[in-house]
């Protein structure tokens, strides 16, 4: 039975070595097994062709890999396409392929749902089944970097850690998952095209900066203003802003990296001047990009998009304070695939 053999993409390179020379196997091997996990991205033993068949036997007696198997691919009409993969136990997760016109990005999943709760986000409601292990991870990206060339002829140039789930809460499985990403061994991106979306936990963001990462930080932000973030973001009740700015200015002096903000601007909730004035300041401890993000549907009348007027505003007050600050258009709204929509209905 599966669930008494181990997932192999937990294995060390060293550790897939004693296993083989445990069972009278050449050490040598060990290369071609782990090249074939994580480079050549196999979803069986069976594809491993350069070993014998009595060696991929015994890893399949022993192991299993933890492949995705797409469920349903939805195109978006401005060409973003969502996945939802269906993972061993039956479990649905989502991932978002987003064109351009010379490079791709891929958002993916670090859980399955979220515990969190924030009141505007769709995958919120569904409460957290379990952590994504490593190679579900890893293996969204392949999935999706696979699909990049095959439909559009793009490469894979961005990831982003966007999709359903805190990364942060699944913290040594996505540490992984972006090491192999990075490496020689995996698929060889630079971590700098990797962005990690929290909606920021002070401990763990002080983790991250004692841990030397390379890829990029982005806090889901959304208002500067304590009591206004707790209404809809129960974390901030036991994760203040207060404690989210010193593990940021933590974060800063240890890694030299400037952080992006993420601010989903909410029609009369947190999109007037006054709620931009406390925005402005709270970014004066910091290096900081901000990007404001429009509202996407999902189905909670408390809140709506932002009017045009109030966006043009608010972006003009920041922008007169000298900091960076994009407006991130949405893409693939028409099937739920736009940020915070994540909620694998279909």
């Amino acid at each position: 039975m599966k669930d008494e053999k181990r997932d192999i993409l937990l294995l060390s390179p060293e550790e897939i070595k004693q296993f083989l020379e445990s069972n009278k196997e050449k050490s040598f091997r060990a290369s071609q097994v782990y090249e074939w996990l994580w480079k050549k991205h196999c979803r069986s033993f069976e594809e491993m062709t350069n070993i014998s068949k009595s060696l991929r036997d015994l890893l399949s007696e022993n192991f299993f890999i933890q492949s995705l198997k797409p469920a349903t691919v939805q195109v978006s009409k401005d060409t973003t396409i969502k996945i939802a993969f269906r993972l061993f136990d039956g479990a649905l997760i989502e991932g978002v392929l987003i064109p351009s016109e010379d490079r791709a990005t891929a958002c993916i999943s670090s859980q399955v749902g979220c515990n969190l709760g924030c009141e505007f986000c769709a995958t919120g409601k569904l409460g957290l089944k379990r952590n994504l292990s490593v190679g579900e991870i890893y293996h969204q990206v392949v999935e999706l970097m696979l699909l990049a060339k095959g439909k559009y002829n793009l490469s894979l140039t961005n990831i982003v850690f966007m999709g359903m789930g805190e990364p942060l809460l699944n913290y040594n499985n996505v540490l992984k998952a972006i090491e192999m990403i990075s490496s020689d061994k995996g698929l060889g991106m630079s971590p700098q095209r990797i962005t990690l979306s929290t909606v920021g936990l002070p401990k763990m963001i002080k983790k991250l900066a004692d841990d030397s990462i390379k890829f990029h930080l982005a806090i889901s932000l959304h208002s500067a203003n304590e009591l206004k973030r707790s209404e809809f973001m129960p974390v901030n009740d036991t994760n203040s802003l207060q404690a989210l700015k010193e593990a940021l200015i933590y974060f800063n002096k240890k890694t030299g990296e400037r952080i992006t903000f993420e601010y989903l601007l909410l029609n009369g909730i947190n999109d007037s001047i006054p709620d931009a004035k406390e925005l402005a300041e709270y970014c004066k401890s910091f290096p900081v990009k901000i990007n404001l993000i429009e509202y996407n549907s999902t189905g909670n009348p408390k809140f709506n998009k932002s009017t045009s007027k109030n966006t043009d505003a608010f972006f003009s007050f920041l922008k007169s304070r000298n900091l960076i600050v994009n407006i991130r258009r949405s893409r693939g709204q028409d099937i739920d695939a736009a940020c915070g929509q994540l909620a694998a209905k279909k």
